[in-house]
Formats: structure tokens, C-alpha cells, sequence
């Protein structure tokens, strides 16, 4: 609603910026979703190239691929969610972080034990990498559910409160 003492210049310049705003939107989703789509193919032309191949990390790769696509799906569902709600949600973005750091210890992982066993440095580097990264999945995850938690509370000031005089 309105405010009646707003200027209506105001009023339709809100009203462009919001479309504004819903066309970016718009375009950030459909790139996303188009982004998802090529990934995806080519995660599925790698998974039939994998199939003849011999080389360990091939699979590895296709792993990479489709966690991208989750990261890319999660992001969409922020988009749209700002979209519908008309304010950024943290949540989405939350889950998308934790995607991204589970994504990188997993690749991290592989090519820690095929490519830097017995190399001293470089291993505990990669192993230094997967703890700071496992630290950012615990600290997202809390994030999140401290977030839900918060979401689920009572507003302040709602309701009767009890007061003992």
C-alpha cells in the first residue's frame, strides 16, 4: 500500500525499480539454470566417456560436475526465493556455501591421496585445506540452524506475556 503522502514521482519510481530489480532476478535465474544445463551435459557426456576410460579421477570429475549443479540449483532456489519473498534469504545461500565446501573437500580429497602422498609439504597443505574447509561446513551448519531456530521463535511482543508484579 501507498503511503498517501508519498509524491506519486516517488511512487513510480518505486515501481520502475522494482521491475528493475525483477528483470535482473529474472536474468541472474535464467543464466543459472542455463549454467546448470550445459554443466549437466557435459557431466553426462563425461560419465559416458568415464565408462571407457581408465583414468581414476574421470568418475572424480563427473563427482565435481554434478556437485556444481546442486550449487547452481541451490543458488536458483535463492533467486527465486528473493523473488517471491521481496528480501534476501540467507538460508539458500547457507546451504549453497556448505555445497561448495563439500565439493572442495571431496575433489581435495582424491587428489590429495593420488597426487600428493609422500610429498610431505604439499599433503599437509591439501590436509590443512580439508580441516579449514570441514571448519566452514560446521560453522554454515550452524549458521543454519541457529537461522531455523530463530525463524521458529515467537516474534517479540506477541501475545499476552506473563508479568509478576
Amino acid at each position: 500500500m501507498a503511503d498517501e503522502r508519498t509524491p506519486s514521482r516517488v511512487q513510480i519510481g518505486d515501481r520502475l525499480l522494482v521491475i528493475v530489480e525483477d528483470v535482473i532476478y529474472v536474468s541472474i535465474a535464467v543464466l543459472l539454470a542455463a549454467s546448470a544445463l550445459v554443466v549437466l551435459v557435459h557431466a553426462a557426456i563425461s560419465t559416458v566417456q568415464s565408462a571407457t576410460s581408465d583414468e581414476p579421477d574421470a568418475m572424480i570429475e563427473v563427482l565435481d560436475s554434478l556437485l556444481l549443479v546442486f550449487i547452481f540449483v541451490e543458488l536458483l532456489y535463492a533467486v527465486r526465493t528473493t523473488l517471491k519473498e521481496r528480501q534476501i534469504v540467507a538460508e539458500p545461500f547457507l546451504i549453497a556455501g556448505i555445497l561448495t565446501a563439500i565439493k572442495e573437500i571431496i575433489v581435495l580429497s582424491v587428489k590429495a591421496a593420488n597426487d600428493y602422498l609422500g610429498e610431505g609439504a604439499e599433503f599437509a597443505r591439501a590436509l590443512a585445506e580439508i580441516g579449514v574447509l570441514g571448519g566452514l561446513v560446521l560453522a554454515l551448519s550452524v549458521a543454519a540452524v541457529l537461522l531455523r531456530v530463530k525463524e521458529n521463535e515467537p516474534a517479540e511482543n506477541s501475545g499476552a506475556a506473563d508479568r509478576t508484579a
